[in-house]
């Protein structure tokens, strides 16, 4: 597909009018055989979110070779709306939705690499903007050959809403991507990463506010540890519905600062290097039938390289 058939179509997508109401049921089958977007048959890989590399200011087309450098199979890029210097510059990772899908393909191909999720993150209580903001990044996960998006509510939620009224938000804005989703062929995973989705009860209702196959989760064990959690019963909670996940380890000096205090962080330490069981987290993964990618969050390149070799070993040592 080239750019003019990809601007084409999704400007026609984004005509379509929600005429549903917001409680209604979203039942449309996914287009794959299976309710997940792996193979049954396949074994679970490891990924990395580009975010390790925004501190060095390197760019996407970086980030992606490299990670195919250090053995990752797989990639996470971020993706906004509109333009940004930094990013036009060399500067950063985070890419424009402008950019022609094919580029961006053409990059990962060469690197030997595959993109698990796309980080387009959009608030889930931004009724102005939320919803149409992941449906662009539904769209354009589509235009890659890509079936995950990832969304959370909001890490600071606007005073004037109260609990009662954020569901009542979430329910409309996940109705109406929910819709789109089943328009795609693209799930959407709700991740740990604010007040309603890092405390277990309210995650679960989350998570049940529309009935839709296409609504799933983007497991992130460290965002659910320092909101508070355990982010072992937090997968616990949510086990049947993860499509994604955030391999996030925290250190222990940020577990001591920050615990209780954040709903979730942008990069964790290296994996094995925190607070968090890797071990115990891809057992219960594996118990469950879950043969997607842990996706790592870190902050740098000594980071990645050791958090692969963590990860690895992990997996080889379950078979998982």
């Amino acid at each position: 597909m080239d750019r003019r058939d990809f601007l084409k179509g999704a400007a026609g997508a984004a005509g379509t009018v929600m005429a549903a109401s917001a409680g209604a049921t979203v039942r449309a089958a996914p287009v794959s055989r299976s309710d997940t977007p792996w193979s049954p048959d396949s074994r679970m890989g490891i990924g990395i979110n580009l975010e390790y590399v925004r501190h060095a200011d390197k760019s996407l087309a970086y980030g992606v070779k490299r990670a195919g450098q250090i053995g990752y199979k797989w990639v996470e890029p971020c993706f906004l709306d509109g333009r940004c210097l930094l990013s036009n510059a060399g500067y950063c990772h985070v890419t424009s939705m402008d950019t022609d899908p094919k580029i961006i393909k053409d990059l990962c191909a060469e690197a030997g690499v595959k993109i698990s999720g796309l980080s387009s993150h959009s608030d889930l209580l931004n009724p102005e903007y939320g919803v149409l903001y992941a449906r662009r990044g539904i769209r354009y996960a589509r235009a890659l050959g890509v079936n995950v998006v990832q969304i959370c509510e909001d890490m600071h939620p606007p005073s004037w809403i109260d609990e009662s009224e954020a569901y009542n938000i979430m329910r409309v804005a996940l109705r109406a991507i929910a819709e789109t989703c089943a328009e795609n062929g693209v799930y959407i995973a709700v991740e740990q990463h604010g007040p309603y989705t890092g405390k277990i009860d309210r995650m679960k209702r989350i998570l049940s506010l529309v009935d839709s196959p296409w609504i799933k989760c983007n497991f992130d064990c460290g965002n659910t540890f320092l909101a508070g959690s355990d982010p072992y019963e937090m997968l616990e909670a949510v086990i049947d519905k993860v499509v994604h996940v955030h391999a996030k380890d925290i250190s222990v000096k940020q577990a001591e600062t920050e615990r209780g205090k954040v709903t979730g962080t942008a990069v964790g330490c290296a994996c094995g290097d925190g607070v968090i069981d890797w071990r115990r987290l891809v057992g219960r993964l594996k118990k469950a039938g879950y043969r997607g990618v842990l996706s790592v969050e870190c902050g740098t390149d000594e980071e990645a390289v050791r958090s692969h070799a963590h990860l690895t070993k992990a997996l080889d040592e379950l078979q998982a």
